[in-house]
């Protein structure tokens, strides 16, 4: 797999991003790939249940996202928060637990917002099968997407698999070690595991997260002040 090529670390400059996304080691290493995975293999992919790639696939995503979603805000106004578009079209199976992780999400962070379109969006929600389970992927260049397996969101609880891959955008890492009250512990605590969301903790960190990136951008004159 590749590492990605640009980061908004550099882009912001921000030193505590790089202490906020450091990842925790992953619980199992996930099987070879097979299906989907023909289309994922070129990118880097951070998996549901574990994957040898984890730290620089959720450090891709999130650079990937938060550049793009910046980029289409910075001719507005004012920045509060900024607003993660995402299309669903190619996950029609599970748009009702999409759906249920975008409120989870909303209603647990404040300063990053997730919003459905029909266009392009900031990334995408695809299903299928891959031996490897669900999984978040990116190439590094803006595009991304999350893959939702149907037999794994079978053998978990689906909307907690959305859910934790969402947090893979909005920059969390994985935990597999962690208690089943961490979103970020994935598939770790095991298919008995039913919660979808995040923790105090983890609430905390995407906010820090998307205040630091917008906050920097403005101080450096890239992204207009906030009424």
């Amino acid at each position: 797999m590749n590492r990605p090529r640009t980061s908004i670390l550099a882009v912001l400059g921000a030193a505590a991003l790089v202490g906020s996304l450091a990842a925790a080691p992953t619980a199992f290493a996930a099987p070879a790939p097979e299906t989907a995975a023909k289309t994922a293999s070129a990118n880097t992919v951070s998996a549901y249940a574990g994957s040898a790639e984890n730290e620089a696939a959720n450090r891709a995503f999130f650079d990937a996202v938060m550049k793009s979603a910046l980029k289409k805000q910075a001719a507005k106004p004012g920045i509060q928060v900024v607003t993660v578009t995402y299309n669903t079209s190619r996950a029609p199976s599970f748009r009702s637990q999409i759906a249920r992780s975008t409120q989870i999400w909303n209603s647990s962070v404040s300063n990053v917002k997730l919003q459905e379109t029909s266009s392009t969006g900031n990334f995408q929600y695809r299903e299928g099968n891959d031996s490897r389970g669900s999984y978040a992927s990116t190439d590094g260049h803006g595009r991304g997407y999350i893959f939702l397996d149907y037999r794994q969101n079978q053998q978990y609880n689906s909307t907690r698999v959305t859910a934790h891959e969402t947090g893979h955008v909005l920059g969390l890492p994985d935990h597999y070690s962690g208690p089943c009250s961490e979103l970020m512990s994935g598939g770790g605590p095991g298919t008995s595991c039913t919660n979808a969301t995040p923790n105090a903790q983890e609430r905390q960190r995407v906010n820090s997260l998307w205040a630091n990136g917008i906050a920097t951008l403005k101080d450096k004159g890239e992204l207009t002040t906030v009424r």
